[in-house]
C-alpha cells in the first residue's frame, strides 16, 4: 500500500492512492483532485456515472484516516472550475475534516480565495520550507527541492511479447518530485524516464519502484 524514501534528510511515504506523507512535518501532501470536474462533464452530456461524485471525498477521508496528520496541503488544480454542486459538497466535507487545510493555488484554482478562506482554507501560490519547495507547476528554485503536480504523470510498462500497461506515478528527477493526479477521470501523461530519473507506479493496492529505464 505504501512505499518509503528519503529526500533531504526527510522521510516521504508514497501511497497508493496518490498522496504522499512528510513524516516530519507530519503533512499529507496532494495534487490534483479536479473537484466539479465530474459534475461539469455530466453538465455537458458526458456518460459518467453518478456515484463517480463521491468517489474523490471517500478516497480523500480514506487516506486522511490513514495517516491522521496535522496538516493536508493541496498542490493545486484542488477544483476544476467554477462552482459548481460539488462545491457543496466539498463544504460539508471539510466541516468534517480537523485538520488544517492549505492550497498552493494552480492554473484550474479560479474560485476565488475568499470561498476558500471562509473555510479556514489557507491559499497562496506556492511554499517554501526547509529546503523544499512547493507549488502546482514543475518549476526549480536554486537550492530547494521542488514538490509540484500538475503534469499527471504516468509510466508505460511492456511486459512479455506486446502487452502494454499505463500506470500513474510519483516522477522523481534530480531536484524534483511530480506527484501523480488523485482525482478520479483526470487523465495521465506518460513520462519518458532518464537514468537519472526514478519512477513509483502506484496500482489500486500497491506502490512498485519501476526498474530499468
Amino acid at each position: 500500500m505504501t512505499l518509503q524514501f528519503t529526500i533531504n534528510h526527510n522521510n516521504f511515504i508514497l501511497h497508493c492512492s496518490g498522496a504522499m506523507y512528510w513524516e516530519e512535518k507530519q503533512m499529507l501532501l496532494i495534487s490534483d483532485v479536479h473537484l466539479g470536474k465530474i459534475s461539469h462533464f455530466r453538465k455537458y452530456g458526458s456518460a459518467l456515472p453518478g456515484n463517480a461524485v463521491y468517489r474523490n471525498f471517500e478516497k480523500l477521508t480514506a487516506v486522511i484516516n490513514y495517516f491522521n496528520p496535522d496538516r493536508i496541503c493541496f498542490l493545486g488544480d484542488l477544483f476544476h472550475s467554477t462552482l459548481n454542486n460539488e462545491w457543496e459538497l466539498f463544504k460539508d466535507w471539510v466541516q468534517l475534516v480537523p485538520q488544517q487545510i492549505i492550497l498552493v493555488a494552480g492554473n484550474h484554482d479560479i474560485i476565488s480565495p475568499h470561498h476558500y478562506e471562509e473555510l479556514g482554507i489557507k491559499v497562496c501560490k506556492e511554499w517554501a520550507v526547509d529546503g523544499f519547495y512547493i507549488s502546482h507547476h514543475p518549476e526549480r528554485q536554486e537550492g530547494l527541492f521542488t514538490l509540484c503536480g500538475h503534469i499527471h504523470p504516468a509510466v508505460l510498462l511492456q511486459g512479455m511479447g506486446r502487452q502494454f500497461l499505463k500506470l500513474p506515478c510519483f516522477f522523481q528527477s534530480p531536484g524534483q518530485l511530480i506527484l501523480p493526479a488523485f482525482g478520479e477521470f483526470t487523465g495521465t501523461f506518460i513520462m519518458e524516464p532518464t537514468e537519472k530519473d526514478n519512477i513509483y507506479a502506484i496500482t489500486k493496492e500497491d506502490v512498485i519502484k519501476v526498474e530499468g529505464k
